[in-house]
């Protein structure tokens, strides 16, 4: 029998765009011969659609949007089957951004006790928040880059104890960002103290914690993460923006990025990425998929910049590509992550809920 998937995404999140992206870049990958796949659309107003099954892959955005219908609804009852076949047998996440990659949506799932594709609770809100996750790091011996953070209220109520405070502790250029955000949604680069000012309230907008970090000449390499207890690494990719930085635009508009697959590095380089990629994945506790980003320096210094615990499968998305360049083709790929989903929920089915 075919398994039964729910492809969720959309949701209330600035990366609402992105979700889409995502969701229709899967439907095109994913074997509808060997699954049954059902859409789960969240709008950016927060109202939940359940569609009927697709026949076929979406060809546009807009057909994702319109297959799941227009009738709202928030109630979970309406989410779970009427009988036991027509239970889902896995969920796919594809939401990225707060409301879905930090934790909330996977406490849901937990609670309806539906398997789902990514990592849980803990990982997802920690791998979220930009702080929490530096300080686990730190906390793990990992390298990264100095950095400080402060929430709204500290920076309305003493604004110049803040900027002295970046002033002396970090050298220009420095990288402001919302902490709990991705897909280089309100970052910004300060060359000055204006500038800074000027970052902090854009970043403001989008989420009442910031992070300034340290500015740091070096060259972007990132780590594709897979598994649950045992994960496995794929070859490193070179990220080359042509702009000042790996921004919004460059990412998912433009593509005006070069991606290097796979990266140039020394034997002993490569190895260290590996092993550093894998404890931060296992500091957050992470299972299916992970993708790690890092700094080299012209010294091979390696920094670890962040984990994204939900990285994209758009077209230009880094994570599929280094997959595939490993011998994991996108479908394949999925079929992976849908396996590991259904192991690690089938590991949770064995914990004891009752005292004796």
């Amino acid at each position: 029998m075919k398994k039964k998937i729910g492809l969720l995404y959309g949701g209330k999140s600035a990366e609402h765009e992105v979700s889409l992206s995502t969701a229709l870049a899967v439907t095109k990958a994913i074997d509808f011969s060997v699954y049954e796949v059902y859409p789960i659309y969240i709008t950016q107003d927060g109202e939940w659609r359940k569609g009927q099954r697709l026949e076929e892959s979406a060809k546009t955005i807009e057909q994702l949007q319109l297959t799941a219908g227009s009738g709202k609804s928030n109630d979970i009852s309406s989410f779970l089957p009427a009988q036991p076949s027509d239970a889902l047998d896995v969920i796919i996440p594809l939401l990225h951004g707060p409301n879905g990659e930090d934790g909330t949506v996977q406490g849901l799932l937990e609670v309806m006790n539906i398997p789902y594709v990514g990592n849980g609770v803990l990982a997802s809100s920690a791998g979220m928040d930009k702080v929490v996750m530096k300080q686990l790091f730190q906390q793990a011996g990992l390298e990264q880059t100095p950095y400080v953070y402060f929430i709204r209220r500290d920076w309305d109520k003493n604004q110049g104890f803040w900027l002295n405070k970046i002033e002396a502790e970090l050298v220009w250029p420095v990288f402001v960002k919302p902490a709990n955000l991705g897909s280089s949604v309100g970052i910004s680069k300060a060359d000055n103290r204006e500038e800074l000012i000027a970052a902090v309230k854009e970043a403001l907008k989008f989420d009442r914690k910031i992070v300034i970090e340290q500015g740091v000449v070096a060259r972007e390499i990132e780590v594709g993460v897979l598994g649950n207890d045992e994960p496995e690494c794929s070859v490193a990719g070179e990220i080359k923006p042509l702009k000042a930085f790996y921004d919004y635009q460059a990412k998912y508009k433009d593509g005006n990025t070069a991606m290097i697959i796979p990266a140039e590095l020394d034997e002993a380089v490569y190895a260290k990425l590996q092993a550093d990629a894998k404890k931060a994945f296992k500091i957050l506790d992470c299972s299916g998929l992970v993708r790690a980003d890092f700094f080299v320096t012209a010294t091979n210094e390696i920094l670890i910049n962040e984990v994204n615990t939900l990285p994209g499968f758009t077209p230009f998305s880094m994570f599929p590509l280094l997959w595939e360049h490993t011998g994991l083709p996108y479908p394949e790929l999925i079929e992976r992550l849908i396996t590991l989903a259904i192991e690690r929920h089938e590991e949770k089915q064995l914990l004891q809920v009752k005292i004796d």
